[in-house]
Formats: structure tokens, sequence, C-alpha cells
């Protein structure tokens, strides 16, 4: 899950910069910045979702239950044998 988390990330930073570079070039900074703020559904806002998303994926790729690696159990020699 961290994996695909910092995959996230990346992206986002990659679809942020390519809309600053493009809307800077033909429009000004804070109308950039307006499209993270208006009411509309904007490519900016799945940006924020994404770096949330990638964000909550690495935290569940560190802080998720351990698996128990123990001698098998009645199931497992079961199912191992051949």
């Amino acid at each position: 899950m961290t994996a695909m988390g910092v995959l996230f990330i990346l992206m986002a930073a990659v679809i942020a910069l390519r809309n600053l570079y493009f809307i800077t070039t033909n429009f000004s900074l804070e109308s950039a910045l307006e499209r993270y703020t208006n009411s509309e559904v904007t490519n900016e806002k799945f940006v924020v979702a994404m770096i949330i998303g990638g964000s909550i994926l690495i935290w569940w790729g560190y802080f998720k239950k351990k698996e128990d690696f123990g001698p098998p159990d009645e199931h497992e020699r079961r199912r191992f044998s051949y």
C-alpha cells in the first residue's frame, strides 16, 4: 500500500505542476489558486483528493496489522502438503 500511496502523490504532483504551468502561462497565479477554492469540480480538486488518498494509503501501509508467520496450524499444513 505504501508504494501505491507514493505513486498517487507523485502523480498528483505531476498533474498539479502541469496545471500550474499551463494556467500561469495564459492567466495569472491568482486565477490558478482560485481554481482550488471555487465551488466547481475541477482537475485541481482531484489533485487534492489524490494527495489525501495517497496519504491514507501510505498510512495504511505503515500501520496495518502485521501477519503472524508462526508455525503452521492444521489447515495450513494440509493446504501446503502436496
